[in-house]
């Protein structure tokens, strides 16, 4: 496990925000501080910034790297993949960090929450008891996934609710599974048989302990494997990942989903729904299904045989 990290930081306008922590994402970021924003697990309000026109935005990245290189191809990144600040001067900040300064400064932002009618997401560092519901204890460590994030939770929501219905299902996979929730929420609601696979050896690691701690692991493997290494089909399969992502797994994600399954992508900016249903929609008979929380949105898809 990687034990410094970088933290580099920068002040945006705020129309920018999004896309700027999608570049430092996809340049291998493995967490996001926005400012009074909750774009990502890692949300730490910044109290020196007071301008409401622009946000400080920290990322993380591994240590493991010369910083001078990584910083150079951040800015140049940042500045040639977001429109509006081709033509503006932004200065990159960093520090060098190490895993407990980063793990355990957010703990305070992560309290019980409540999904649907019987499930309940809480940190393992809370004493609260739940009679009435099924309770999912998390130990999110470094890797993404509290239920308060809106592409998160818009996924447990669907879960909670096909529960809920009477239609909870048997059969899940939990593409990008981070910290687990998605796969370990499934098999707290009924759920048999869950694969959740990662590509990130830490959230495998991380999604594995938070399974033992619910008392599901024989019911959920954990892998690294690549999803189109994994056979079988699923009543659901969720992907709660970046837009561009789901669309360059869209053969591997379909083939995936049984008949009478369902097919629940997350992970994605309002502005970007057009472009995945227009990857999407074509596979499928019935058309998508789409619930937003703030500016993410959640596309949820049936296969009706």
């Amino acid at each position: 496990m990687t034990e410094n990290w970088y933290e580099i930081s920068c002040t945006i306008p705020v129309a920018c925000t999004d896309a700027v922590c999608e570049v430092m994402v996809e340049m291998g970021s493995s967490g996001v501080i926005v400012d009074e924003r909750k774009l990502d697990t890692f949300i730490v309000p910044d109290p020196d910034e007071i301008s409401s026109d622009t946000y400080v935005i920290k990322a993380f990245f591994s240590a493991n790297v010369p910083v001078d290189p990584l910083l150079a191809a951040v800015h140049t990144r940042v500045l040639s993949e977001v429109p509006e600040l081709r033509d503006a001067s932004i200065h990159l900040a960093w520090r060098q960090i190490g895993n407990q300064d980063w793990a355990e400064g957010w703990k305070q932002y992560f309290t019980a929450v409540r999904i649907g009618k019987k499930l309940v997401i809480k940190p393992s560092w809370e004493q609260t008891q739940f009679d009435d519901a099924v309770t999912v204890t998390l130990d999110p460590g470094m890797a993404f996934g509290t239920g308060t994030h809106g592409t998160t939770r818009l996924c447990l929501e669907f879960i909670a609710h096909l529960h809920d219905s009477g239609h909870a299902a048997r059969r899940i996979l939990d593409v990008g599974t981070g910290s687990g929730i998605l796969a370990i929420a499934g098999a707290a609601l009924g759920a048999e048989c869950v694969i959740a696979c990662d590509i990130d050896p830490v959230a495998v690691q991380t999604a594995q302990d938070n399974a033992a701690l619910n008392g599901c692991a024989d019911r959920i493997e954990v892998t690294l494997d690549l999803v189109q290494d994994i056979g079988g089909t699923f009543d659901l399969v969720v992907a709660n990942i970046l837009a561009e992502e789901n669309v360059r797994l869209i053969s591997e994600l379909c083939a995936r989903v049984a008949p009478g399954g369902y097919l629940v992508l997350s992970g994605i900016l309002d502005e970007k729904v057009g472009y995945v249903t227009a990857a999407f929609s074509p596979r499928f008979a019935t058309p998508a299904a789409i619930d937003y929380a703030e500016e993410w949105a959640c596309i949820k898809y049936r296969r009706t045989t």
